[in-house]
């Protein structure tokens, strides 16, 4: 029998057929199978996690929905220890059933870092090195002494610390600096409507720091703008290098800042110069 007489056969149709069927159904039930495997058809929206704490996350109805894995820490003292700060994929997306989230939380124990070895640095050196190794700026006190704004000792708790140190990430760290021999003052800086880096950075700079601050409405520590100063801004007043201004802050959501902020332009005598606050200092 010929090829061409073959392939025209009853058997080779048959089994042409039959190989076809087997085909088919082999391919339907892969189908079936990476169906199954990879729940097609099946997605779920992301719900947003960022806020709420690890145990939060535990005890809600979505948990069994997908796979969590925590990538990353930071630490913030403002915030409660294993709260979610952000996810991968973002909330609302739409993604397969039982899929991995991507987590940073908050850090259960502070990152540490070296102390930096700030004696002999001027005022602003010694800022910037420690907003560099993320450390706070204390009090300052002055002591009599050749170099004006030198920094003498670096103390933490009342105590001396040595460069090198290993300290926890935000902690303040007081400085002991040189007064000079000018006796110099600083006039009393005008910070209503300052939001709390803004002063702080103000304050710094004249080598003064923030004394007590007291929230009105909310602990917002980034939106809070300063209300009220003590001691007040006045032309004529000024302070000793390393005195303290206490604050009192309230938020945007709770105060008319643009009425507020024009009393201060109407209110001073004519020999008064009228305070002025910029719009990037807010």
């Amino acid at each position: 029998m010929s090829f061409g007489e073959f392939i025209k056969s009853r058997v080779f149709l048959r089994q042409f057929l039959v190989s076809v069927v087997i085909t088919v159904a082999l391919l339907f039930a892969v189908f079936q199978i990476l169906a199954v495997y990879t729940f097609h058809g099946k997605e779920v929206k992301v719900p947003d996690y960022v806020g709420l704490t690890l145990n939060e996350l535990k005890a809600s109805a979505t948990f069994a929905d997908f796979e969590f894995v925590v990538v990353d820490s930071v630490y913030d003292p403002q915030k409660e220890k294993g709260t979610i700060v952000t996810q991968d994929p973002l909330p609302n997306s739409k993604v397969k059933q039982h899929r991995k989230l991507y987590l940073t939380v908050i850090a259960s124990v502070p990152e540490k870092v070296s102390m930096p070895d700030l004696k002999d640095l001027t005022l602003r050196q010694a800022i910037a090195t420690l907003q560099t190794y993320g450390l706070q700026i204390g009090r300052m006190e002055y002591v009599p002494d050749i170099g004006t704004n030198a920094v003498l000792k670096q103390m933490y708790k009342g105590r001396e610390v040595r460069p090198g140190t290993m300290m926890e990430k935000g902690v303040t760290i007081d400085l002991v600096l040189g007064l000079g021999l000018g006796g110099t003052r600083i006039h009393v800086p005008f910070l209503i409507g300052m939001t709390r880096s803004a002063a702080l950075n103000l304050l710094s700079a004249d080598s003064l720091y923030m004394g007590a601050e007291i929230y009105l409405d909310t602990k917002d520590t980034v939106n809070a703008r300063v209300y009220k100063q003590n001691p007040a801004y006045s032309s004529g007043l000024y302070l000793n290098l390393g005195q303290s201004i206490d604050v009192w802050f309230k938020t945007d959501e709770s105060f008319d800042w643009a009425t507020y902020l024009k009393t201060f332009d109407t209110t001073g005598s004519a020999t008064t110069p009228k305070p002025t606050v910029k719009k990037d200092e807010f």
